[in-house]
């Protein structure tokens, strides 16, 4: 652990955001990217490392492990204003663990009415007990770009329902824009990375379609490797992991 520099991460990973950035702002008037640190599998050791230096979005993949680092003590005292995200996939049976989250901001990986539907009615409920929760639930169209088996999300011609069945029939959630995963390992000496470019398409299917401002409507793709080549192409929301807390551990299936 002693090993990784997180502070020196976060500091070169938003100098890239920045640069990155700079190429985009002359032809779009997106907002700056937001990076969620992706602190999966990471001790909270190093999580309040990067909240010291003024990160406060945090992403994680795992239910359990979420729910684990949501409830520690010393994120409780020492990160009061920390917002999490949820990337990962989200089984309809664990929504309530999610949804009792202290400073949950965000799930990511909406990927079917169903779980729309179960968010849904679960938030509403939780804001009947709690008068805390007032506010919407911040969530994202995941959208499988890449038409891979293993990826979760819905088909790309399919992303203008699902986002509609937000919008007119979970009044409890707010559905901020779109989120993809996409292929691991794309070669830019071919080309632009058409998952990124079959987001932005999506993205602007929607904007069209309910004629939202571009910049109003958030898009979440890019990692460690790609996240600035994301950036150029549109992207305001970047889930940068390893590039920060150092390569991880493989995990098994969440409990």
């Amino acid at each position: 652990m002693g090993e990784v520099d997180v502070k020196l991460g976060i500091r070169q990973t938003l100098q890239k955001i920045e640069e990155a950035y700079g190429k985009r702002s002359a032809i779009s008037n997106a907002p700056k990217p937001v990076l969620v640190a992706v602190s999966k599998t990471k001790p909270v050791e190093l999580i309040l490392d990067a909240y010291s230096i003024g990160q406060r979005h945090f992403g994680e993949n795992y239910v359990q492990e979420l729910v684990e680092k949501a409830n520690d003590a010393r994120i409780l005292e020492h990160c009061q204003d920390i917002r999490w995200h949820f990337i990962g996939h989200l089984q309809s049976n664990k929504i309530n663990k999610i949804l009792n989250l202290p400073n949950l901001h965000m799930i990511q990986t909406v990927h079917s009415t169903k779980l729309a539907e179960g968010l849904n009615k679960a938030w509403g409920k939780l804001k009947e007990e709690h008068a805390e929760k007032s506010a919407k639930l911040n969530v994202l169209v995941q959208i499988n770009t890449s038409g891979e088996d293993e990826k979760n999300g819905v088909q790309p011609e399919e992303a203008v329902g699902l986002y509609r069945y937000v919008l007119e029939r979970c009044p409890h959630l707010h559905c901020e824009g779109v989120m993809t995963i996409g292929r691991f390992g794309h070669d830019y000496s071919t080309g632009p990375n058409p998952d990124f470019s079959t987001l932005m398409k999506c993205h602007q299917e929607i904007c069209t379609t309910f004629e939202r401002d571009p910049a109003d409507v958030q898009v979440s793709m890019g990692m460690s490797d790609d996240f600035m080549q994301a950036i150029e192409e549109g992207s305001t929301i970047v889930r940068v992991g390893s590039s920060i807390f150092g390569a991880r551990a493989k995990k098994v299936a969440d409990a």
